[in-house]
């Protein structure tokens, strides 16, 4: 029955001057025209339900594969740094940070490779160690300190009259303050490496400490 209503709205199509030559699915029509019938339209592509179905389930088992790596993420977040606990102090006595630490892109990128902190005369070392090296690099005086475990602590410019191999105490002395570099005047920089990488100084020292209101006069 629908077939028939197909062949005699093509025949109606064709005498109005509107035929197309075309084969369409569902019925086969001598000619077809701008306006199938409704017999003629193919059927509605549709979607196997497998294949549904594994769609639908492919979201929640990816989500349900990356739970434990975002747990154990969460986990490393919420661990305490083992390096603020090795009681470091600070190479100065008033903490005021001028230039923070910036890790390069690669070893060799561009960065900032310590602190720069405003300092006074007395410069300290940070943790007991053995001065590594003591003397002028690229115009500038520098101190070395090894400090053990693969710490090395190194501060600029400072002059000093400690040498290779002496022992030194945490918050003991090490030096003055001098001129050279790239701090200001009145600036110490202070770089930290750990097995030869440096790291943020402020991983040993838990962060700035709190401004405290001193007495005037």
């Amino acid at each position: 029955m629908d077939a028939a209503r197909c062949v005699i709205r093509e025949k109606d199509a064709v005498r109005n001057g509107h035929a197309e030559s075309s084969r369409h699915a569902g019925c086969v029509p001598q000619h077809t025209g701008p306006f199938l019938p409704t017999a003629c339209r193919p059927p509605p592509v549709s979607v196997a339900p497998d294949h549904a179905m594994r769609t639908r389930q492919t979201a929640p088992m990816i989500s349900a594969s990356l739970r434990p790596l975002a747990v154990y993420a969460a986990l490393l977040l919420a661990l305490p740094d083992p390096l603020a606990g090795l009681g470091w102090v600070w190479p100065v006595e008033r903490v005021q940070v001028v230039r923070a630490y910036e890790a390069p892109a690669h070893a060799y990128g561009l960065g900032h490779r310590g602190i720069d902190v405003a300092s006074g005369e007395v410069v300290r070392s940070p943790a007991d160690g053995h001065v590594a090296f003591a003397g002028e690099v690229a115009g500038r005086p520098v101190v070395t300190i090894d400090h053990g475990g693969g710490l090395v602590t190194t501060l600029e410019p400072v002059v000093s009259d400690v040498a290779v191999g002496d022992a030194v105490a945490r918050a003991a002395p090490v030096g003055r303050l001098a001129a050279g570099g790239h701090t200001a005047p009145g600036t110490l920089h202070f770089g930290v490496r750990l097995d030869g990488e440096y790291i943020n100084p402020l991983r040993l020292l838990g962060g700035v400490p709190r401004a405290v209101l001193l007495p005037c006069c």
